[in-house]
């Protein structure tokens, strides 16, 4: 027999009383640092009505323009703006806009950017045409029409 003996009463617990203040400042972190909404709508949206949508796979390519009439109709009047990026812009701007939106994404992705165009169903084709106009003078083919699901009754 040997003299010493093994000690087997270890316990390996782990302490446990700062986990709580752990996760609640981690909470706190996401909840500060999230952010809801990236841009405010300054134009009215009434989002059209579609029969056949198809979903999208990579959304952070896609770049929105709103088209309706402001808000705010006594700043900028009644008729139909276009918004980008939280900013009303004139059609003559959106090319220098859709250069900006390129500049942001790599090298790889610049040609496969997608324009998502959100226009209120009350706003007349003329100044859509308009913004298509110049989307394509900026080289940005790849266009869509957001639209919501109808409903079944």
């Amino acid at each position: 027999m040997s003299k010493f003996k093994k000690k087997t009463g270890t316990s390996q617990n782990i302490p446990t009383s700062a986990l709580p203040d752990i996760i609640f400042m981690l909470l706190f972190f996401f909840m500060v640092t999230t952010v809801l909404r990236e841009q405010e709508i300054l134009v009215e949206q009434k989002i059209p009505q579609a029969t056949q949508l198809q979903k999208l796979e990579k959304k952070t390519l896609i770049s929105y323009l709103y088209i309706g009439k402001p808000k705010n109709t006594a700043m900028f009047g009644a008729e139909p703006r276009v918004q980008a990026n939280d900013v009303l812009i004139n059609t003559k701007d959106i090319v220098l806009w859709v250069n900006q939106e390129k500049d942001k994404l790599s090298e790889a992705e610049r040609d496969q950017i997608t324009i998502s165009m959100k226009a209120d169903r009350d706003v007349k084709m003329g100044p859509i045409s308009d913004v298509q106009f110049e989307l394509r003078e900026a080289d940005a083919r790849k266009l869509l029409y957001a639209a919501v699901g109808k409903v079944q009754n």
